[in-house]
């Protein structure tokens, strides 16, 4: 049995839709059934509430042999803390009590990184956490996803634009969420993994936010540009959107963080490397959503 957590989430949807596809035995967590397609509840095991629930996930992993754990994002969480290791504390003691084998988790780049890191440092600490309770684990370290872009959706409609903290000029990896739920599946149908590994998705190439820009005004037919703020300014920005204090700080100090080379410490390889390259993705699912409006 693979428990999937966030099964109505971009990632976890994706995730269970390839599961399922393949014959797997599955159970998910969700906070409201209701949002799943009738098509998957009949074919799934539903446990209701949330995964930070000690209660929900002791009914969830029992009898269970593999987890897909995502922390749902909590952006007015009181803490980064709380937000990664304080949620993720009552699964693992399920994990222990159910004798759970393996759990895939999301996570982010940066294990070595000398320097604060904010929600990427509460990310790997998480980590930590669930590996120490001794099942095998493979955490997913990854970039920023492209899909993240989509937040700002409105606004490159609006005002052909996007912003940042970061560097324009500063080239990163980018990932598509597709190749994530595809080496996620993979690694939850394999039965053979034991034992404690990173494994980094970093998408076919690093680009800058100028290079990224560039292509989305190649794809859409109009110009859009990257404007890079100030941290404080772009904090403000997180603020505004309702973001506690403690969260928008844990973003502005990660993007800082990419911005002196978070993401650049594990080098691409041919393991690494991921198929969706952006202006495809810009094609596929960004000028869709873009022209919606």
């Amino acid at each position: 049995m693979i428990v999937v957590t966030t099964p109505t989430g971009n990632l976890g949807s994706q995730v269970l839709a390839a599961l399922l596809g393949a014959g797997a035995p599955v159970r998910v967590i969700v906070r409201d059934p209701s949002r799943l397609p009738a098509r998957v509840r009949a074919r799934v095991e539903v446990v209701a509430g949330s995964h930070g629930d000690p209660a929900v996930v002791d009914r969830a992993f029992a009898s269970a042999d593999t987890v897909f754990w995502v922390v749902p994002p909590d952006p007015r969480a009181e803490s980064v803390e709380s937000a990664f290791t304080g949620f993720t504390r009552p699964a693992c003691d399920a994990l222990i009590r159910h004798g759970v084998r393996r759990v895939v988790g999301i996570s982010a780049l940066g294990r070595g990184f000398p320097g604060k890191a904010g929600l990427a440092t509460a990310s790997l600490a998480m980590d930590d956490l669930i590996a120490g309770t001794g099942v095998g684990y493979r955490a997913l370290t990854m970039p920023a996803f492209m899909e993240n872009l989509l937040a700002q959706v409105p606004l490159i409609r609006a005002e052909g634009r996007f912003f940042s903290l970061i560097d324009g000029d500063r080239s990163l990896p980018t990932v598509a969420s597709r190749d994530i739920a595809a080496v996620a599946v993979r690694l939850l149908l394999d039965r053979t993994w034991t034992g404690r590994d990173d494994v980094p998705v970093l998408g076919p190439r690093d680009l800058s936010f100028h290079d990224v820009a560039r292509i989305m005004s190649q794809v859409l037919g109009s110009p859009v540009r990257y404007q890079r703020l100030a941290p404080e300014e772009f904090k403000a920005a997180m603020l505004a959107g309702g973001m506690s204090d403690a969260m928008a700080q844990g973003m502005v100090d990660m993007l800082l963080a990419k911005d002196e080379g978070l993401d650049t410490v594990e080098p691409r390889t041919a393991r690494s490397a991921t198929p969706t390259d952006f202006r495809s993705w810009c094609e596929e699912v960004l000028a869709p959503a873009v022209r919606a409006g």
